[in-house]
């Protein structure tokens, strides 16, 4: 999509009753903050302490102390998101009583907020989509299902004869927004559990906010993996589940660390069984593991991620769009991509998040020809399994089709597998899920044409790891 596209660049209130995870928290009376702040941008920060109610008001009372606002708290995996306009607030946070409760700090961005101060919309109650239920497979075609070929490369077509998914399964379109007035999207979305992130990574879910304003990537996304079968248009690899929008992406194509870990947090919430992740975290392409800013932030995602994947959350992600060999990183030279980026030198310890999370299915990319899309990233141990992602047709905003390339079209068509499995096997958790879509994924061996970048065997590879994704095999379990 442009940014979002970036090709993946073209490559979300949590609500429960229970909480242990709250956003927005109220103020404590004993917090006294600093009487002169040194004054700075306005910056958003994570802070990591340890998972447990009393250590995070401890942390949020030193971000008051340290001058600044709390955005959102999540209690059960331990960080806090904050916001300050003091320049020494990272120095300032861990001053004090408090601050000892600090493990880590580090700023979400190295520009300034763009998005303004803290501020949260009411949310406003919307209608779901219609009854859950088991969808039977009616394979009749829709009118530009013959174009296509992605669908037959993974064999959705076959598995469609077996199912198209069921409406208990609930498919979280993690990007920059659906159209859910799309005649191919509307009978499958899901308002309810839709909400836009993009304001300080706070949930607001105003009627309407979860829709795109200045990217189709979130549509086209969301019609690959779901698609309803209804003789319009065209068909998506689990046309039978529903899906709802997370909305990640600002108007500007960025993708910020609290953003992501909004739209991981929501989903889970809201018992999502799958999301969809084509994108990479801003501004950097890969976060080191230091002890700095990108180090903190590294670790608040992936306990984001972790903390989600044992709500029963599986996460599918695009490999990226770089060509790049995820397993021997050597250098960055477009971080940090919101101010002027500079060349580093990083190492497997920075990664591209959240494709490289432990626990989230990378995806690669392929050809029509079943090769590896010029594009595509790749790396031995790195790729999970491939699949479809050069030249795909699906949903525009407005009710129109295109056609769109990148790793952020592939992973889409392993999240609609991943719904498939778990239509089918409803009391499978994410790591089952993991395990079959590389288990059913087809074999696909290294070029003919030896490329010294494919490592491995013919059975997990550089290119294509498990090997290109298999819907029927997947339905047939």
């Amino acid at each position: 999509m442009s940014r979002t596209s970036r090709p993946r660049r073209l490559s979300a209130g949590l609500a429960a009753a229970t909480l242990a995870l709250t956003s927005l928290s109220a103020a404590t009376a004993y917090a006294a903050p600093l009487d002169n702040p040194t004054p700075g941008p306005l910056m958003n920060y994570v802070i990591n302490t340890k998972a447990s109610p009393g250590h995070v008001r401890k942390v949020e009372d030193a971000v008051k102390q340290a001058g600044g606002t709390v955005l959102s708290s999540y209690r059960e995996f331990g960080v806090v998101v904050a916001q300050s306009t003091n320049a020494n607030f990272k120095v300032d946070v861990r001053a004090g009583h408090n601050g000892r409760e600090v493990q880590s700090v580090g700023a979400t961005r190295t520009a300034a907020v763009s998005e303004g101060a803290s501020g949260l919309s009411s949310a406003a109650s919307v209608n779901s989509v219609g009854s859950v239920d088991e969808t039977t497979a009616t394979p009749v075609l829709d009118p530009r299902e013959s174009e296509q070929w992605d669908m037959v490369q993974i064999k959705a077509d076959q598995a469609h004869t077996v199912t198209d998914g069921s409406r208990r399964v609930l498919v979280g379109i993690n990007d920059s927004g659906v159209d859910d007035t799309h005649p191919d999207l509307a009978p499958n979305f899901d308002a309810r559990d839709s909400v836009s992130c993009v304001k300080n990574g706070v949930p607001d879910q105003t009627p309407g906010i979860w829709r795109p304003t200045t990217s189709p990537h979130g549509t086209h996304v969301a019609g690959t993996v779901a698609a309803a079968r209804n003789g319009v248009g065209i068909v998506g690899v689990a046309p039978g589940v529903r899906i709802a929008s997370v909305k990640v992406v600002n108007d500007d194509g960025f993708i910020y660390p609290e953003y992501s870990i909004c739209g991981i947090v929501w989903a889970a919430e809201h018992h999502m069984d799958v999301t969809n992740h084509s994108y990479f975290i801003d501004p950097f392409q890969f976060w080191c593991k230091d002890n700095g800013d990108q180090g903190a932030v590294q670790e608040a995602v992936r306990r984001a991620y972790a903390w989600a994947a044992d709500r029963g959350t599986l996460s599918v992600a695009a490999a990226g769009n770089s060509n790049y060999d995820l397993a021997n990183k050597t250098t960055d030279t477009t971080s940090p991509n919101d101010s002027t980026p500079v060349s580093r030198t990083i190492d497997n310890n920075c990664l591209d998040m959240p494709t490289e999370l432990p626990g989230v299915i990378t995806v690669a990319s392929t050809t029509q020809a079943r090769a590896k899309s010029s594009f595509s990233n790749f790396g031995l141990n790195k790729i999970d399994v491939a699949a479809p992602g050069s030249s795909i047709l699906s949903t525009l905003p407005g009710g129109g089709y295109g056609l769109m390339s990148g790793t952020s079209m592939a992973s889409p068509h392993v999240t609609g597998i991943a719904a498939l499995l778990k239509s089918t096997h409803p009391w499978w958790g994410p790591r089952d899920l993991e395990q079959a879509l590389q288990r059913e994924a087809d074999d696909t061996a290294c070029p003919t044409t030896p490329d010294a970048r494919c490592t491995g065997t013919t059975a997990n590879n550089a290119f294509y790891g498990e090997g290109i994704a298999d819907a029927l095999d997947a339905v047939h379990r």
